[in-house]
């Protein structure tokens, strides 16, 4: 397996074979998306490519991509479209922007049914990550998947967010190296 890295427009070449992978990891339960999440996926790539700090990594096993992730900087002000105003109502809005801001935000991570369980998610994972500003790297899930949020777990991520646990809603982890991990409130 081959793992390389991707900084700029280039990853988009490979948009066709990402969206697959997409499909493979997301439109299965837990996360049960359709086509149309895929396609929009497809269609982000090509603005976050452009954004400060982008990164991807994209597993290879010979010519085929099974797993890929993507990273960039979270800008100020803190971001309002998609779960970003889950993610600043579960830190409050000093949390949101001390924690988050400038820090390196992991927005996709994906591998191949048939790669899962490799060890190949956590070293995406790692590649996207381990040049993150001054060790601080941050990413959201759903609840709805124990299975992802004990593999960030098992990752040396801190859960930071705690949502009733009613299987809706969305966390937010930070990095092992990030600064306020020990300032995250955990679950009594």
């Amino acid at each position: 397996m081959d793992i390389r890295i991707f900084r700029n427009a280039e990853l988009l070449a490979h948009t066709t074979t990402l969206r697959s992978v997409y499909v493979d990891a997301f439109c299965v339960p837990p996360w049960n998306e359709d086509e149309e999440k895929a396609e929009e996926f497809a269609g982000r790539l090509r603005v976050n490519v452009r954004r400060p700090g982008f990164t991807a990594a994209l597993a290879f096993a010979g010519a085929e991509v099974i797993g890929f992730a993507t990273a960039w900087t979270t800008l100020a002000p803190f971001p309002t479209d998609r779960c970003y105003p889950q993610a600043a109502a579960g830190l409050g809005p000093e949390r949101t922007v001390d924690w988050l801001c400038g820090a390196r935000e992991t927005d996709e991570l994906a591998v191949r049914a048939d790669a899962q369980g490799s060890g190949l998610a956590a070293d995406l994972l790692a590649a996207v990550t381990e040049d993150a500003p001054k060790g601080r790297s941050w990413l959201l899930t759903s609840v709805r998947s124990p299975r992802a949020l004990s593999f960030y777990h098992r990752q040396g991520w801190t859960q930071a967010t705690h949502p009733s646990p009613d299987g809706t809603g969305i966390v937010v982890f930070l990095g092992p190296r990030h600064p306020a991990r020990p300032l995250a409130a955990q679950p009594r």
